[in-house]
């Protein structure tokens, strides 16, 4: 069974992107108007960044923020969580930096947040010279083994990022050994009520945790009846109900099953209320079967945002960006 990091942390970085900053990089999070809106320029980055050798990485962002201070009206902040050992990583960086500044002619802020397993990996500066001429780039950056030694604290923590690195630590410790693996996984879930998080919140946080830690189907069946029980006993039925994955029921029952169709089916249900949502669901399911055939792979946070559309227009433009993006990524920015 292989683990997927990728899509989860791209989706927590846009939910919850405040916590994050607060989490790994307080200083510059302090210095952040958080009041005005932060916008995410993930086409922008892309289109930067698109003929660049690309290394193994969970996610990147580049997010436009407010400054306190009023020095500089706004800033772009980039944020790069590299999975794996890249031996050109800071030089990367400093290429990606230096293309950003170009463009916008605005400083770019670089963040690093280091998910690979080798402990002693922790490049944070490029540095080059020739004839008496010399760059430097230093970058703040967190390395997430690091957390492991902190699990009180993390336990202690109110912040929903707490709940990300606890899940990405234990993701990693019980690869291979599911048993434990479930045993983690409802501590996590558990946690999540004990924090005292907001019903939104802890389907967010554990939609993250679910997707991190998947399980073999017996075992996610019974992990399911364990969820079910909890909730029962604290009178929350929040994960168990059909908001767990946002959509409609045919989801839930789909991904017990540990298949997609699932996700078909609960879009199929909109046939029985009329003509009109009779054509949308025709739209949406031969979106999803032509990502399948091409990608196989569609990430759950995508067929979400395809069911939850209800324009046609948009769904027909949808449709020919699943037919001729060459990447599922690059269908994600046109989605």
């Amino acid at each position: 069974m292989q683990d997927d990091y990728d899509t989860p942390w791209k989706d927590m970085l846009e939910e919850y992107f405040k916590d994050f900053m607060k989490f790994f990089f307080p200083v510059p999070a302090r210095n952040i108007d958080w009041s005005k809106k932060h916008t995410f320029l993930d086409k922008e980055l892309s289109r930067i960044v698109q003929d660049a050798k690309i290394g193994k990485r969970f996610a990147d962002k580049l997010v436009k923020v407010w400054r306190k201070d009023g020095k500089e009206e706004w800033v772009l902040i980039h944020v790069e969580v590299q999975g794996y050992y890249e031996p050109s990583f800071a030089k990367r960086l400093y290429i990606y930096n230096y293309r950003i500044f170009d463009k916008y002619n605005k400083r770019p802020v670089t963040l690093a947040v280091f998910a690979d397993e080798n402990k002693n990996w922790r490049p944070d500066e490029y540095k080059d010279q020739l004839w008496g001429y010399k760059i430097s780039v230093k970058f703040p950056s967190v390395k997430l083994l690091d957390y492991a030694k902190q699990w009180d604290k993390l336990k202690a923590s109110k912040n929903r990022f707490a709940i990300v690195v606890m899940a990405h630590l234990k993701t990693k410790e019980t690869k291979g050994n599911y048993k434990s693996r479930k045993i983690w996984k409802m501590t996590l879930l558990k946690m999540l009520y004990e924090k005292g998080y907001k019903k939104q919140d802890i389907i967010n946080l554990f939609g993250f945790i679910d997707w991190l830690m998947r399980l073999p189907k017996e075992l996610e069946k019974s992990f399911i009846e364990e969820i079910s029980q909890h909730e029962e006993d604290k009178k929350m039925p929040y994960i168990t109900s059909v908001e767990r994955f946002g959509v409609e029921k045919g989801i839930q029952q789909g991904i017990l099953q540990g298949k997609q169709q699932g996700i078909l089916q609960g879009i199929r249900q909109g046939k029985q209320q009329g003509k009109q949502q009779g054509m949308l669901t025709s739209i949406k399911e031969v979106i999803i079967e032509t990502l399948e055939i091409r990608f196989e792979k569609v990430p759950f946070s995508i067929l979400q945002k395809i069911n939850e559309l209800n324009d046609i227009a948009k769904l027909k433009k949808i449709h020919k960006s699943a037919v001729t993006e060459p990447s599922i990524e690059s269908f994600r920015l046109n989605l």
